[in-house]
């Protein structure tokens, strides 16, 4: 709906609270008996599996909202990461702005919420169906207050942005299928004072969800934040650059796995997740469309890397998605080759739920990251080989299809079972029973190269 005040259909800030009945998911939380790793309020593992879509709700209509939904909960994907406001002047697919003259402490929110009236349908409406919406499907909406470009800006004081949060996190704080994600493709040294009150805001008003920060690239929430008492899990971004082009603090290139290794091993303990990889079907570098276009096989290394090195999860993206491009938009973004509706079926995004029912088949609170199973624990970029274990399992992936040497007896058990795991269309083979003892070499079937990625799979036989 459009701003009029002679409807006098302006409501201010912090009066009306819209109460939406939404589909009760269970509550998510960090893991009890290993705090590496979430859990559902029932005690079960939860998986975090993401994608990024960052201008789903001011790009996308009520009918193409549930087509992504739909798909993507088909797809085993169980969080969707999402901007609420990436500019002050942001409006949805129906015109309804979310500001009332671009003021983050006036949001335009108007009484009624029935979609067949456009006098009763707003901005922040939009938002309550789509969140409705992605719990009946098993989703939990990760939502980003601010974007960073807009606190960089200038254009908002610390008070604005608690009085906007405190609004925003009274508004949500009751659907259950709620994470929080504060910063926004920021540093958290930039405006930090903006991103600390803005963390213990969210926290003062809403105990029950989790709070994580979406940082800049090569950077990790960690460096800033990992002692907030806001912050239940860290989010960092491995980034879009490769091996040549990084320039970073760390000049970690796409080895993702060195930000889990670090984070793993600080205190206090908790969770971690690379929460902005390279996107499938996006230039090397981001901004040069005559570079290298990253694709499937490169999602799924940056996946399982971080995954087996201790990651509590991994959000995936596509360029296409991650922007909802669409015919029509006048100002793509990145040199984008594909709408968002042709780019649901990219390779890499109907893959990643292999990970997932992966890492789901085993005990899955005993899991460590633990190298000292390979003979090579050290090997440089693509054949760096990663190896995770539970007492009865282990996996150890290697992305470009290399033999895998082990050091047995690290599991419990005389025998072990090997299998193969293929990362691409997540079919087992099984190798052989073994004695638990010695060193084993173990080679996957086919030609080794890039993307020719398995997964190494040993059981204890009881």
């Amino acid at each position: 709906m459009k701003y009029n005040t002679r409807l006098g259909l302006i409501v201010l800030l912090f009066p009306f609270l819209v109460t939406v009945k939404a589909q009760r998911l269970p509550r998510l939380a960090v893991a009890e008996s290993n705090h590496h790793f979430l859990q559902t309020s029932n005690g079960k593992p939860f998986f975090w599996l993401g994608d990024t879509v960052w201008l789903l709700f001011s790009k996308l209509n009520r009918e193409e909202s549930i087509r992504y939904l739909q798909d993507r909960a088909n797809k085993g994907f169980n969080v969707i990461q999402v901007m609420v406001l990436h500019e002050l002047n942001v409006t949805n697919y129906y015109g309804d702005s979310a500001l009332i003259h671009q003021s983050i402490i006036t949001p335009n929110s108007t009484k009624g919420n029935n979609p067949d009236d456009p006098d009763a349908y707003d901005y922040w409406d939009h938002l309550d169906y789509v969140i409705r919406e992605a719990g009946k499907k098993g989703i939990y909406i990760a939502l980003v207050p601010i974007w960073g470009d807009i606190v960089k800006s200038g254009n908002i004081s610390a008070q604005q942005a608690v009085e906007y949060t405190t609004w925003l996190v009274r508004r949500y704080r009751s659907k259950s299928n709620i994470i929080w994600i504060n910063g926004g493709d920021i540093r958290g040294d930039a405006h930090a004072e903006i991103w600390q009150a803005m963390g213990e805001t969210i926290r003062k008003n809403d105990s029950r969800h989790l709070i994580t920060f979406h940082p800049f690239g090569r950077t990790s929430s960690s460096w800033w934040y990992h002692e907030a008492d806001w912050l239940d899990l860290n989010e960092f971004q491995s980034g879009h650059q490769s091996y040549e082009q990084d320039r970073s603090d760390k000049s970690y290139g796409e080895d993702n796995w060195k930000y889990i290794r670090d984070d793993y091993v600080r205190m206090p303990v908790k969770p971690t997740l690379d929460g902005e990889p390279s996107y499938e079907g996006i230039p090397h570098g981001l901004h040069d469309g005559n570079q290298p276009y990253w694709n499937a096989d490169d999602v799924r290394r940056y996946a399982y890397w971080s995954v087996f090195s201790g990651g509590c999860g991994f959000t995936y993206g596509h360029n296409a998605i991650m922007q909802m491009h669409k015919p029509g938009d006048t100002h793509p973004a990145f040199s984008v080759r594909e709408y968002w509706d042709e780019a649901l079926q990219a390779p890499g995004a109907t893959q990643m739920k292999h990970l997932k029912e992966l890492m789901l088949s085993q005990s899955y609170f005993d899991r460590i990251p633990d190298q000292s199973i390979l003979v090579e624990p050290e090997r440089p970029k693509y054949a760096y080989q990663a190896a995770t274990r539970g007492k009865n399992f282990a996996f150890v992936y290697t992305y470009d299809g290399s033999s895998v040497a082990v050091i047995m007896g690290k599991l419990a058990g005389n025998q072990v079972l090997a299998k193969w795991f293929n990362p691409r269309n997540g079919e087992i083979t099984t190798i052989g029973q073994y004695e638990n003892a010695g060193t084993r070499v173990f080679e996957p079937a086919g030609p080794p190269g890039d993307g020719k990625d398995w997964v190494l799979i040993l059981e204890s036989v009881k």
